[in-house]
């Protein structure tokens, strides 16, 4: 909400196109897991369509976007933390890097364990939203009128609606990691296309309600040089009290968000190490299942990542980190948008999802967009020392 407050109604909008654009891009991930159960995820798919060195580098990006997702929400977490314990914001790198290998230690348990935490964190995470959902008519009924932002007599502009998508989509980030996890799932034919549907729809919906609430009910000012808006909002219309308590389920919910991609920051290199398109090493497991090495060398880079960011105030970063690791990100939707148009699944649905990829590539900015396809070539020179350091005669190196 901070980021977005300044855009009002535009906000809206993106939250709109957004939805719909990730639904397309959903339903055509879960077709081609169907269609093609074997393959892995993601990177299996556009191995099929256009082969390794593309699938690689889709493979490489979604990796890179991972952790910098994690980057992006433990900086979440501990901002919502420092309305407790001020000093924690004013060691924001410190304490982020300390979040960040939290989760990891949970993380290293295997995936059942980081499931449960999954759970857990889930069902608090919902506590702020349904809060706001239910303030929102309470509002409404009070005596003192609600002030709504108007809406802007110019219109709605398109750059505007795209350069908002940007950040709204970040939200929804996560709806293509039940396939790529797919070798922990019961049933996946059935199980991964419904979670992946749902898990775009559900969240969508729930988030357009609650973030457009915030961003037209308060004042723009005040939320976005605020630290825990969803508080703000609760203090606004309901009192102090309860404020506080919302700023603890809000930080658990980052939390819990950080506990899922890392998961996806360990299981995600390890598929491309099955694949003979990363060094064997990243899929190798410790005795609870877990790509040890892969979770270890993630939870590192993020941590560099953080000390290499630490001069940026926590809304910079969290901006920053936020559209770069959601324009990584797109590359991967795209990638298997094309490569379902290429293998013949879902056609109408794949040239939707395609279109709004490059929409919103677009409204991400030039720079932006240029520093996540340069970090997607960046792999290359591990993928042809892996591929050169391979044994002759296999498609892939042994895994321990």
């Amino acid at each position: 909400p901070p980021a977005l407050a300044p855009s009002g109604w535009t906000a809206v909008a993106g939250w709109a196109i957004t939805i719909a654009g990730a639904l397309a891009l959903a339903f055509v991930i879960a077709r081609l897991t169907v269609a093609f159960p074997a393959a892995s995820g993601p990177t299996g798919f556009v191995e099929r369509a256009f082969g390794r060195v593309p699938s690689f580098m889709i493979g490489w990006a979604y990796w890179v976007s991972v952790w910098t997702a994690n980057v992006t929400l433990a900086v979440a977490s501990v901002s919502f933390l420092s309305l407790f314990a001020p000093a924690i914001g004013d060691h924001m790198a410190i304490s982020t890097i300390a979040l960040i290998w939290l989760v990891t230690a949970i993380n290293w348990q295997g995936a059942r364990a980081a499931g449960r935490f999954q759970i857990v964190t889930l069902a608090i995470k919902l506590i702020p939203l349904v809060t706001i959902v239910v303030l929102i008519p309470i509002a409404f009924g009070r005596s003192e009128p609600v002030t709504i932002t108007p809406f802007p007599a110019e219109g709605l502009s398109l750059t505007a609606v795209s350069g908002s998508a940007i950040l709204t989509l970040w939200a929804l980030l996560g709806f293509e990691s039940a396939s790529v996890a797919a070798d922990k799932v019961a049933n996946p034919t059935v199980t991964i296309p419904r979670a992946t549907i749902i898990a775009t729809l559900a969240p969508g919906l729930l988030y357009l309600i609650v973030c457009s609430a915030i961003a037209l009910m308060l004042p723009a000012a005040a939320v976005a040089t605020s630290e825990a808006p969803f508080a703000l909002f609760a203090e606004t219309y309901w009192g102090h009290g309860p404020a506080v308590w919302i700023a603890a389920f809000a930080a658990v919910s980052a939390l819990g968000a950080l506990n899922g991609w890392t998961l996806i920051q360990a299981e995600q290199p390890a598929r491309l190490a099955e694949q003979g398109l990363l060094p064997a090493w990243f899929a190798k497991t410790n005795r609870h299942g877990t790509p040890a090495a892969a979770l270890l060398l993630s939870s590192a880079i993020a941590t560099v990542c953080v000390i290499l960011n630490s001069s940026k105030s926590t809304a910079e970063m969290f901006t920053f980190m936020a559209i770069l690791s959601t324009s990584v990100t797109l590359w991967l939707y795209l990638a298997c948008a094309a490569a379902a148009l290429r293998l013949r699944v879902a056609i109408p649905v794949a040239l939707a999802g395609l279109a709004y990829a490059i929409w919103t590539l677009w409204g991400a900015g030039i720079g932006v967009s240029a520093m996540s396809l340069i970090l997607m070539v960046a792999g290359l020179p591990l993928y042809i020392w892996t591929r050169l350091s391979a044994p002759a005669g296999g498609e892939e190196a042994p895994v321990a």
